[in-house]
């Protein structure tokens, strides 16, 4: 008995020490439960004074849902292209031949667009047939929620993209986890009027906020918000500029470093 309890502590033992010599595996263990606790008690701390708002709630709730898979799906259909070819072994391979960082960079964009595409618009056209809830009538202005998330998606893609390549694979959490730290800042579910006052200064910063209440706007006020829209979208422009240039320069310094053929299960 007492040899197993020493063999079951080792096994224990091995975990802790791979804990204590990996920081992201214990921020991994944190990190949810406090985004769903902040994010749901944001809600719950709106809805509570809220009598008007339940009526329109279902479709509300749900358009949000779908605008911000949206983002998630822009996220990880691009990470994940990039960690494919990382897991394969392949990063070295492409940078050895004529394939420009820039260029790469591009192609795996375009994938996550096909990819995001791919699954938001069956997701769509089945909350039409299970619900009876149609997000097309959100009309044009869809369209431009969808470019703006999609691009602000890609440049976070971009950044823990490169983050991975300089750093390896303990910073592949970011790639899953990086956008869900910025839900309870973009209003999915509620205005970022509840936020207290520093957290709403930083969330106009970010176009995930401006989208979502021009959402709500249109399904409530049946207005369209263009000039929040405006800033929503150069929001966008600038962060994937700065996420391409982040990658760029993770790729360079990966390159100096020697790390590019190293990476890969």
């Amino acid at each position: 008995m007492n040899a197993s309890v020493e063999r079951i502590y080792a096994l224990v033992l091995r975990h802790i020490h791979i804990w204590r010599s990996s920081i992201m595996r214990i921020i991994d263990s944190i990190y949810w439960p406090a985004v769903q606790m902040i994010t749901w008690g944001f809600f719950s701390q709106f809805l509570s004074g809220q009598t008007s708002y339940v009526s329109q709630a279902f479709g509300i709730l749900l358009s949000g849902l779908m605008l911000w898979e949206v983002v998630v799906r822009g996220n990880l259909s691009l990470s994940i292209a990039f960690l494919e070819e990382m897991w394969s072994r392949n990063l070295g391979h492409l940078f050895v031949s004529p394939i420009r960082s820039w260029e790469f960079a591009t192609a795996i964009i375009i994938v996550a667009l096909l990819r995001t595409l791919l699954g938001m618009v069956p997701v769509s056209l089945m909350a039409w047939a299970f619900f009876g809830y149609n997000i097309y009538t959100l009309g044009l202005p869809l369209l431009a929620f969808f470019l703006i998330l999609q691009m602000f998606s890609w440049s976070v893609g971009l950044m823990m993209s490169g983050l991975i390549m300089r750093v390896g694979q303990s910073a592949e959490t970011f790639a899953w986890a990086a956008v869900f730290l910025l839900m309870p800042l973009s209003g999915v579910f509620y205005p970022v009027t509840i936020l207290p006052g520093w957290l709403q200064i930083l969330a106009l910063g970010i176009p995930t906020s401006y989208v979502f209440d021009g959402m709500r706007a249109i399904l409530r006020d049946h207005t369209v918000q263009w000039h929040g829209l405006a800033i929503a979208a150069g929001l966008s422009v600038f962060y994937l500029v700065v996420g391409f240039q982040v990658f760029l320069a993770f790729y360079r310094s990966a390159r100096r470093h020697g790390s590019l053929l190293t990476q890969g299960e």
